[in-house]
């Protein structure tokens, strides 16, 4: 992490602890921290459910799946597939794994996928790159749960916790929740919980996803403990993620410190709103390249999704008439336009923005053209006119790297109505392209001086506002395009599927 992140979060806890004071006193059971699980005698054979998220770690998760299934407790073993590029799902299925696809990019979605599928109510949750697993590990994470003694179980482990344990989840904890402010590791993904307790509890997306069981397990009055499982081997996150990872685990302590009534500045909620568009962020993007040389550009309404979202969410909100007349008007340029469809959802809340987004057709055999054109070394973005909230969902529904649209502000999870153009879209220069186009995007990783030069490009598009991109890419490709410039420009070739493009998918260039 940075230093001034550090600087910064670390005042922010401060100047919390001094506006709010003493965190009022929990109803649950407080945590209770467990003597080594080895001196506690044997539980029953195969009660347990183990599952193990897994995104490419073909490296080790052979050997994560056979250690899992050496374990007296272990009853099944089911590895969950965030769309994996290398062999992770064939080695786990050779190692006697049962494994299934995940249902959306993202831990917390393959974590509550395998949740599904367990046929136990002991579940137990590894991660897909662990190596130095002493013997046992599986009985020790149980034995409280079979004992009576704990309801969700962390375990705890010799190393000390990374720089955002540390510097962001530990103090937070201490400020909002004191009760849970001993855990060792409050952020490892290393647990065992009964299957009906997690059933009641929400899984988080991205990198909050552990803290927030553990709060939500508390708050439901679940007995939570922690067991010492003595030392392991972890993969380092990249630097770079680091700072959205404390950005997230914040977020969700804060919206957890909130929902028990123990949070009432208003003003970290929109200070974190922000934070979370910064994923929405060009530059963000860019660092994530990590050397690859292709890209693929894919518009989501029309062509990832069959439906608009615009469309779909004024049909939920009861403003369809007013979106049609916004719609009829061809004199609005393209940011007029949007901003002012972005206002008829003033008030609308930001899970009903969600909802319509995880409800969003997506069109047959997106996924696995997407997933052959990252193992052939390209680099996947969604590209939308339409909201980043919904692009977001989308592309991680299709398994994509990074998605790039125009962020909706909301004030305490409610829209304001106010959107923000995302410069990604802007011109270089002036006079350098439209105003406000997705052929943007292109030229500015184009542009980028600090990884290698991009050798090829990709577009895929369906209507009159993907024109200019799929112009200017290597290769563009309108799919049942809805207008006749696409079908009649020479240089973009009309497609009906994308099992159509399947068969023009380069060779693997290796796992990027």
């Amino acid at each position: 992490m940075k230093p001034w992140v550090a600087r910064v979060l670390h005042r922010g806890v401060r100047w919390i602890g001094r506006k709010l004071g003493p965190a009022p006193a929990p109803a649950p059971q407080p945590a209770v921290s467990l003597a080594p699980a080895a001196a506690l005698d044997t539980p029953c054979a195969g009660c347990t459910t183990v599952v193990i998220p897994a995104l490419n770690e073909a490296r080790r998760i052979a050997s994560v799946v056979a250690y899992a299934l050496s374990d007296p407790a272990t009853a099944e073993v089911i590895v969950v597939d965030d769309s994996s590029i290398d062999d992770t799902a064939a080695l786990a299925r050779e190692a006697g794994a049962r494994v299934i696809l995940s249902t959306m990019l993202g831990k917390g979605p393959s974590m509550h996928d395998g949740l599904l599928a367990a046929q136990s109510e002991l579940v137990a949750y590894l991660d897909g790159d662990l190596t130095g697993l002493r013997p046992g590990i599986v009985s020790d994470l149980c034995r409280p749960l079979l004992r009576g003694e704990a309801d969700f179980v962390k375990a705890r482990f010799g190393r000390g916790g990374g720089r955002v344990t540390e510097l962001t989840a530990k103090p937070m904890l201490k400020v909002f929740f004191p009760e849970l402010a001993g855990f060792g590791q409050p952020l490892g993904g290393i647990v065992a919980a009964r299957r009906s307790l997690l059933q009641q509890l929400p899984f988080e997306d991205g990198y909050g996803v552990d803290i927030g069981l553990l709060v939500d397990a508390h708050r439901a009055g679940a007995r939570v403990a922690e067991v010492d499982i003595g030392s392991l081997e972890h993969d380092s996150q990249p630097l770079r993620d680091l700072t959205v990872m404390a950005n997230e685990v914040s977020r969700v302590i804060y919206s957890r410190a909130r929902a028990a009534g123990r949070l009432h500045a208003e003003q970290i909620t929109a200070m974190f709103e922000t934070q979370r568009q910064a994923a929405s962020a060009l530059e963000y993007i860019l660092t994530r390249r990590r050397g690859r040389q292709r890209l693929l550009l894919l518009d989501m309404d029309g062509t990832l999704t069959t439906t608009r979202f615009a469309i779909e969410l004024a049909r939920a909100t009861g403003q369809e008439a007013a979106l049609a007349e916004l719609l009829d008007r061809p004199l609005d340029d393209a940011a007029t336009r949007s901003e002012r469809i972005a206002a008829l959802f003033r008030f609308v809340h930001r899970q009903q923005f969600e909802r319509v987004a995880r409800a969003a057709p997506i069109r047959p055999g997106a996924i696995e053209f997407i997933n052959r054109m990252r193992r052939a070394g390209f680099m996947v973005g969604v590209v939308s006119d339409s909201y980043f909230i919904a692009a977001d969902i989308v592309r991680r529904r299709v398994f994509a790297d990074f998605g790039l649209a125009h962020p909706m502000h909301f004030d305490a999870d409610v829209c304001s109505g106010q959107l923000q153009l995302n410069p990604a879209f802007l011109p270089l220069a002036e006079g350098e392209g439209d105003p406000v186009c997705k052929s943007n995007v292109l030229r500015r990783f184009r542009a980028d001086e600090n990884g290698p030069p991009l050798l090829e490009c990709w577009a895929i598009g369906d209507n009159l506002n993907d024109l200019a991109l799929l112009r200017l890419a290597d290769r563009g490709f309108a799919i049942e395009p809805k207008a006749d410039a696409l079908r009649d420009d020479p240089g973009i070739r009309v497609v009906s599927s994308f099992e159509e493009l399947l068969p023009l998918v380069p060779e693997p260039a290796g796992v990027s």
